[in-house]
């Protein structure tokens, strides 16, 4: 269904992909790496393919933690996993109708954006079915990693499973036949995270 080629940048879910998930976690003494992760993402920053987190943090909108309390976590996964060249956060709830909240496509389609790279270049990396949804809808290539939290269904819906983040790492290396255009934007940095 896609091309085998190096990716414009590879957009990665937070809670369940990157951390564990601690739901609605304002703690940053709570954050922990997903196995693989560090190395995952190391592999990637090597091979010069920007990554990027998208992630849907509803506890904001519910009132269960606060901007501040959200950033200090990000700033923690950052300290432990490295820098992303973007971030894109949604703090809506369902019930506000956004177009950025996964299963919509907004997330994939700013963080994209940012990069300067098309959707339709990114691969999108998840633990759920909304993950997937929304890479699908934004045109970008969906691989889920599935957890104890993942629905069968979610599993068998997806277009692509990885057994892990080392996996993905795997797969999306090897598809790097040659170069695209792409390249990391470290300009990226100073917008700070991009939240609706």
């Amino acid at each position: 269904m896609f091309e085998k080629r190096r990716p414009g940048a590879v957009l990665f879910d937070r809670d369940g992909t990157l951390i564990r998930d601690v739901p609605y976690n304002g703690d940053p003494a709570r954050v922990e790496p997903m196995p693989g992760a560090v190395e995952a993402l190391g592999r990637l920053r090597r091979a010069d393919v920007p990554v990027a987190v998208v992630t849907n943090q509803s506890g904001v909108a519910k009132g269960l933690l606060s901007p501040d309390e959200m950033d200090q976590v990000n700033a923690k996964v950052e300290e432990l996993l490295g820098p992303f060249d973007a971030w894109a956060i949604c703090v809506h709830d369902d019930a506000d109708g956004c177009t950025c909240r996964k299963p919509a496509p907004g997330l994939v389609i700013r963080a994209a954006a940012v990069l300067d790279v098309s959707p339709r270049d990114c691969v999108v990396v998840g633990d759920i079915g909304r993950d997937m949804e929304a890479a699908r809808a934004a045109g970008a290539r969906g691989i889920l990693v599935p957890t104890l939290v993942t629905l069968q269904e979610e599993i068998q819906q997806a277009a692509e499973v990885a057994d892990d983040l080392t996996d993905v790492v795997d797969r999306v290396l090897s598809d790097a036949e040659a170069p695209v255009g792409a390249v990391s934007a470290p300009w990226a940095r100073a917008m700070g995270w991009s939240r609706w």
